[in-house]
């Protein structure tokens, strides 16, 4: 008994009997979650390589296989020849890929509609579970059919043929073409190497937003307060996000100004600084302070200004000379 037939008694019999292209589906399904899920790996380029076939393969070619498990016609048979049902290769790799732009789609939109939304951990549980599901019909249906109409992926047949090619050119011309056909792989493959170890930088910006809590301890971007009490509190989330592609030291200064608006212009007449933040985030970190404001300056249409700064702030904060703001036209009354 060979040393393969040996490790393989180890496997509960429905992965012993499991075909070989089948086997690949899920050993990408599990090399994905483990890719994605390990901390220490996001932002690696082994999250880019194992996804986008994952994404855009796996899913459509288990359907595929589950639709189609019959062999497909030889490559050199005749049109009329009986296909048995099945599709030929390049049939089955192209519906793949078309099949898993169509799918993984809807089930995002379903993900959509559910409490779960669309984030990463509910899109990998709903491919996965999409993709296994589809491979368990798809080794279901295969093994059903006669041994001689069940679909056989010719590995071997492949590599042979591919090492012929390679190493025993029937001409001088093949050969110079196969040269050729193996610089232009590396050189593809280098740079999307590149491309993914190395991306470009986006456009770089700052959020800086407020959010108040519903009934439901649910942050939402409504019901802001209208109108306050001299020295009573009123709660706000202060939100930022911050996409700069580095580590930025934020400060958030906020204060109460009474303003006069003429002719498009608006002038600060006196200003009451409330509290200062000062958050730390890594890129794409994003950062949700919930915090009270009590004011004691008076009036009507007063501003209450939230100014963003990268680093230490000036000494006399303004609109003009912030990084971000953001404001609420507020009217704060006597007790």
């Amino acid at each position: 008994m060979s040393q393969r037939q040996d490790w393989r008694l180890f496997l509960p019999e429905p992965l012993r009997t499991l075909p070989a292209d089948l086997a690949v589906v899920l050993a990408g399904v599990a090399l994905t979650l483990v890719a994605t899920l390990t901390p220490g790996l996001e932002g690696t380029p082994l999250r880019v390589i194992v996804g986008l076939p994952f994404v855009l393969f796996i899913p459509g070619y288990a359907l595929i296989a589950a639709l189609f498990p019959e062999r497909g016609p030889p490559i050199d048979a005749p049109e009329d020849h009986d296909r048995m049902g099945g599709i030929d290769g390049i049939e089955r790799v192209a519906l793949s890929f078309g099949t898993s732009i169509a799918v993984v789609p809807l089930l995002g939109l379903v993900l959509n509609f559910t409490p779960w939304g669309i984030r990463l951990v509910p899109i990998l549980v709903a491919v996965s579970g999409f993709t296994l599901v589809a491979t368990a019909f798809a080794a279901a249906r295969r093994s059903a059919l006669p041994e001689e109409e069940r679909l056989e992926v010719p590995y071997q047949r492949w590599f042979a043929a591919a090492r012929d090619e390679l190493f025993n050119p029937a001409s001088g011309t093949d050969a110079m073409l196969n040269v050729v056909l193996v610089v232009s792989v590396v050189l593809a493959t280098a740079s999307v190497g590149y491309a993914v170890a190395v991306p470009k930088d986006g456009e770089s910006f700052t959020e800086l937003y407020l959010l108040t809590e519903d009934g439901d301890d649910e942050l939402t971007a409504d019901n802001y307060p209208e109108e306050l009490v001299r020295g009573e509190p009123a709660s706000l989330v202060l939100g930022v996000g911050n996409q700069e592609h580095r580590t930025v030291n934020y400060t958030v200064v906020t204060v109460l100004q009474r303003v006069e608006v003429s002719n498009n212009s608006t002038t600060v007449l006196e200003s009451e600084q409330l509290r200062t933040f000062t958050p730390r985030l890594e890129h794409n970190e994003t950062w949700h302070e919930p915090h009270e404001v009590r004011p004691t300056m008076t009036g009507k249409r007063l501003r209450l200004t939230y100014l963003l700064y990268e680093g230490a702030p000036p000494a006399s904060p303004t609109v003009d000379n912030a990084y971000r703001e953001v404001h609420l036209w507020v009217t704060v009354r006597e007790e």
